[in-house]
């Protein structure tokens, strides 16, 4: 452990609490079981003694940290600090960016064991970087479950150690029985396992640069608790003809594409039995001239019997998608009214915008989704895009969608001029306007719209919360040189320059002074982020605010001098919050600091100051001591902190 700069110790702790969001009455722990609170990912805490009138009173009380370095000699580097830790019997349990599981406690930040995975030292080809583990327990068998890399650990909860009798020695294999081979070197594991009964669940993550025949594909998992046995695979590409959707594969493309991976946050009903699965896009990502039609089960999300993984029913979000659309945000579990009738229901937000809300038990939309014609026009050859795309009718969209000339930045006449001439050299449209040769700016970006960090749901409200990202990017395609190994598609997104994506990052061919005088500002007018609260209730629009004050290298540019800019231009982030029954959102925001907001109106009504940007999903709870606590991962690479604010 010395390479962590770190001492381990083994503190053997006595667990004898029953888990769940309770208020026990010999101690008032409110713990944080899950990642996403609950299994149901509402990210919401009954605990409710920070409130408006003392919220000013927080600061931090402590911080842990990882402590982990480059390794250039294994070509590892740690990245962003992206874990949200569970709280179980006033112990916090947490991944870190090497994927080692870490125990602490939940008063005072110190460490009691350390399990590393070691990861780093093999398939280093990937960043490194964890969203969260999960828990499993039957009497005093209490084991922590790691996904990490190819493999899935069991982790006794008390000491940290390995529990041997788990696959080989406290691990299985992920990559065996895919139906093709699968390299340790293209298959991740970066968010946490679903719990069900006595069975752990992953999915996987494929890397976006691997666009090449024969990719890992899409897989979701199911393996016994006990003896790491795999109990059952759904795969989310067909593997024959008979499959389902197998049709929707022209030329048996489904022999030969990869991904459509589960790689963000999956969702589960405990009660029924039913998982609830969000999918990415299929290789390559941009360009799908070998995989013609609509490709189940891509860009979708699943419901599946957890005991068995047997398809109950299907959305897909996205048909045919060149646009790295991926369903990664976690599927809300949630109880509405709507009309009148209580309806047990699963919203998925989406990178698009659009707030997907189904009866969680048949799949049927709660408010209509129309299939409707979009652009099909393209000048990339071999693609074929599809004719029509779903648009739900309600909720309406969150975030902004499409580009026109009528979205130029107009900070300043001088910006906007500049941001007309830029955006003159890209294709412009709506929502699902096709890639190009010379580029298409797309909104929302590949980063959404809502991203992994998801949406918080407020049971008493009815209202679900979701940070938005406004910027734009560039889908360009260009012909395959060849260069890379791990791309063989005739076309991709790996062109030699890139299309800009902002005023001042000029075209290749500009001039120095050019170059010095454009760089840093976005071609659309802010904001660049916002929150925003939708009442799945009604299916309208609660309210909708600025979030983030924006980048300082944007505030700070020359062009910018003087100029009376707004107090909120907002900040991209991938994250999302955290609701309390005491009346606040709490969410980071991608730069230093932790805010919370009067989750009725969307009043910023404090922010506190971390060591460095938030990089995580925060969560809260109730120690022992009665103290309520607010915690959040931030930072990247050796700059990492979990930081613990309280009263």
């Amino acid at each position: 452990m010395d390479r962590f700069n770190v001492t381990s110790f083994v503190i053997v702790l006595l667990f004898v609490s029953t888990i769940g969001f309770h208020a026990q009455e010999s101690d008032g722990l409110i713990e944080w079981p899950y990642v996403g609170a609950d299994q149901d990912h509402t990210k919401y805490s009954p605990v409710d003694e920070i409130t408006h009138d003392n919220v000013d009173e927080l600061e931090i009380v402590w911080e842990w940290h990882p402590n982990e370095m480059p390794m250039p000699e294994l070509g590892a580097r740690p990245g962003s600090f992206q874990a949200t830790p569970l709280m179980i019997d006033n112990v916090l349990y947490i991944s870190t960016m090497y994927n080692r599981v870490v125990a602490l406690n939940a008063e005072t930040g110190q460490e009691l064991w350390v399990f590393d995975s070691k990861a780093y030292e093999r398939e280093a080809r990937h960043s490194f970087h964890h969203r969260g583990i999960a828990y499993w327990r039957d009497g005093s068998d209490f084991r922590i479950f790691l996904n990490s890399r190819s493999r899935l650990y069991a982790i006794d909860a008390e000491t940290g150690t390995s529990v041997a009798t788990f696959g080989e020695n406290g691990s299985v294999s992920l990559i065996d029985g895919h139906g093709r081979p699968v390299s340790s070197e293209d298959f991740d594991q970066t968010s946490p396992p679903v719990i069900f009964d006595d069975l752990v669940i992953v999915g996987s993550r494929v890397p976006d640069r691997l666009q090449r025949k024969f990719d890992p594909p899409g897989s979701v998992q199911a393996y016994d608790v006990r003896t790491g046995q795999r109990r059952w695979i759904f795969f989310t590409i067909p593997q024959s003809n008979d499959d389902f959707g197998a049709d929707t594969w022209e030329g048996e493309s489904w022999k030969y594409t990869g991904h459509a991976n589960v790689w963000g946050f999956m969702s589960l009903d405990e009660e029924r039995g039913l998982l609830y699965v969000p999918t990415s896009t299929p290789s390559g990502d941009y360009w799908g001239g070998r995989r013609l039609g609509a490709n189940l089960f891509a860009e979708s999300l699943v419901c599946l019997d957890a005991r068995t993984g047997e398809r109950q029913w299907h959305f897909q979000g996205v048909h045919h998608g060149v646009w790295d659309y991926d369903f990664n945000s976690p599927p809300n579990l949630v109880t509405i009214t709507v009309d009148g009738q209580t309806i047990d229901a699963v919203a998925e937000v989406s990178k698009q915008g659009f707030t997907y809300v189904f009866d969680r038990v048949t799949g049927e939309p709660v408010w209509p989704i129309e299939e409707r014609p979009v652009d099909t026009t393209t000048d990339v050859p071999g693609e074929v895009l599809y004719p029509t795309q779903p648009f739900p009718t309600k909720p309406p969209p969150f975030s902004e969608q499409g580009v026109s000339l009528d979205d130029a930045n107009d900070l300043t006449p001088e910006i906007h001029a500049l941001a007309v001439e830029e955006m003159k050299k890209f294709r412009l449209g709506p929502l699902f306007t096709p890639p190009s040769l010379r580029g298409t700016l797309q909104r929302p970006t590949i980063s959404g719209g809502a991203d992994w960090g998801g949406g918080s749901f407020d049971p008493e409200t009815g209202l679900l919360y979701v940070k938005t990202n406004e910027l734009t990017t560039t889908n360009q395609v260009c012909k395959n040189t060849g260069d890379d190994p791990a791309v063989d598609v005739e076309y991709s997104n790996n062109c030699p320059h890139g299309a800009a994506v902002q005023i001042f990052r000029s075209r290749p061919g500009a001039t120095e002074a050019a170059r010095s005088k454009l760089g840093g500002i976005p071609l659309v007018k802010p904001p660049y982020a916002n929150l925003v609260a939708i009442d799945l209730n009604k299916g309208d629009i609660a309210w909708k605010v600025p979030f983030g004050e924006g980048s300082r290298i944007l505030r700070n540019h020359p062009l910018l001098k003087d100029v009376d800019l707004p107090d909120r231009l907002g900040t991209f982030s991938h994250l999302g919050s955290v609701v309390t029954k005491g009346g606040l959102l709490f969410i980071g925001g991608g730069d230093p600091y932790l805010y919370a907001f009067d989750k009725t109106t969307g009043e910023e009504v404090w922010r506190g100051a971390t060591p460095f940007r938030t990089s995580a999903n925060p969560m809260t709870y109730r120690a022992r001591s009665g103290k309520q606590f607010i915690v959040i991962a931030t930072g990247a690479g050796p700059d990492a902190a979990l930081v613990a604010f309280a009263r």
